[in-house]
């Protein structure tokens, strides 16, 4: 990447801002899972902009759907009109869904469709009370940065909810670490009760929780956790959230959404990222009782809007019909077993499910967390070709999250490089 452009980057956009890597890159075009940058390097894309690409690149089939539209002339009409590919996309998402009575309504953005959410579910029960996961990230506006439990993305102190933080989405670094699966679960609802009596009114409004936690390092409790807290939350007639920004549309291999996993329907689901494959999407399904509970107008301007939903319809089917959830199975499994077996001093905790997975760096001998490390992993891997992601509260987390349309092979050399510069960084360091 030129000089120029990082100088004119710096010039006009927030600090706040952040680049990867020491000499940051302009990717200017793609074909399956390969990116090329300004300079002519290809590297095999393993963060698919932040896990948005969930098809890959250049796919014929979402290309033509949105080429479709524009030749229409229409680029947007707004909601205040009918939209055939809204309605369609809605249509199949509430069929996916697995709610009894879904409704469905779209965003532009994964922070945008949580904050939906919220104001649904403090409407509802007439309450600014929110339950949240500790190390967890729900999005970057007013009441979504309020309920992120990650002190490294909450921005403020300032909220328009009041939020109290339990026990439970990341395991590692939990007071319960060593416990069993069951005696981790009982000991997070045993939590989880105790901070409803004691922090709260009891007339809470609804829990937001990820069934994996994305930009908290792809941390992943035991399956049924969610469900356990359900039947807690029940007893107060408080709603569940489940934010699938990152966990949905089959990427943790094993089901759709990830809140499957835990054994509950939940109230609301939140979506985005993998949904429109690069468009800008997001939104909500929820139970048409939920949904419905506004006493005043409500339109959303670019909320599914043609272009986005076309895409996103087409994106989906492509997803449905190629069996990617089973893929990301498949080659989860081989990514996962391959980074288990890798002996390296540097691996804390390997995790995640499907084609969605963390990578802890600690200090040789202990739980210590070496960021420094990621970042290093992070260089390395570059010049052998591969694109990863970082995360966790300590920025120590590699991410792994490339298009669920993998192949087996790339794969393999994505593990091969991934290895070899674990390998070379625990020298260095």
């Amino acid at each position: 990447m030129s000089d120029s452009l990082l100088a004119r980057h710096k010039a006009v956009l927030p600090d706040w801002l952040s680049l990867y890597y020491q000499e940051p890159i302009e990717i200017v075009s793609g074909s399956g899972r390969h990116v090329t940058d300004a300079d002519g390097n290809t590297y095999l894309d393993f963060f698919a902009g932040i896990l948005t690409n969930a098809i890959g690149y250049d796919i014929d089939e979402i290309s033509d759907a949105i080429r479709r539209q524009v030749d229409t002339g229409v680029l947007h009409t707004s909601t205040l009109y009918l939209i055939r590919q809204q309605v369609e996309l809605a249509e199949r998402i509430a069929e996916l869904s697995g709610l009894r009575e879904p409704k469905v309504f779209f965003t532009n953005s994964g922070t945008e469709a949580n904050e939906t959410a919220l104001m649904l579910a403090t409407q509802k029960r007439r309450s600014n009370q929110v339950l949240a996961l500790r190390n967890s990230y729900h999005g970057r506006a007013f009441a979504t940065l309020a309920v992120t439990g990650n002190r490294g993305w909450s921005a403020t102190s300032l909220s328009p909810v009041k939020v109290s933080y339990v026990h439970g989405g990341y395991r590692y670094r939990s007071p319960f670490s060593a416990f069993s699966d069951a005696d981790y679960i009982a000991a997070c609802v045993d939590d989880l009760r105790e901070v409803i009596e004691t922090t709260t009114a009891g007339d809470v409004a609804c829990m937001i929780a990820e069934p994996i936690q994305g930009v908290g390092g792809f941390a992943t409790p035991p399956d049924g956790l969610l469900g356990a807290f359900a039947e807690v939350l029940d007893e107060y007639g408080i709603l569940l959230i489940s934010d699938e920004v990152q966990t949905g549309w089959g990427r943790t291999g094993e089901h759709f959404w990830g809140i499957q996993a835990h054994g509950v329907t939940p109230d609301a689901m939140t979506f985005a990222k993998g949904l429109g494959n690069g468009l800008a999407i997001g939104g909500l399904v929820a139970e048409a009782s939920l949904m419905d509970d506004i006493g005043a107008n409500s339109i959303s301007t670019f909320g599914g809007n043609p272009i986005s939903t076309g895409g996103a319809h087409a994106a989906l089917e492509y997803l449905l019909a190629h069996d990617l959830q089973g893929n990301a199975a498949k080659l989860g499994s081989q990514l996962l077993q391959g980074l288990r077996s890798h002996d390296s001093a540097l691996i804390g905790d390997v995790r995640g499910k499907g084609l969605m997975i963390g990578v802890e760096l600690v200090a040789p001998g202990g739980k210590k967390p070496v960021p420094e490390a990621a970042a290093r992993v992070m260089e390395l891997a570059k010049q052998r070709g591969l694109l990863i992601g970082k995360g966790g509260l300590h920025g120590n987390v590699l991410r792994l999250a490339p298009p669920m349309t993998l192949t087996e092979s790339e794969a393999t050399d994505a593990l091969r490089i991934l290895t070899d510069a674990i390998s070379q960084a625990e020298r260095e360091l």
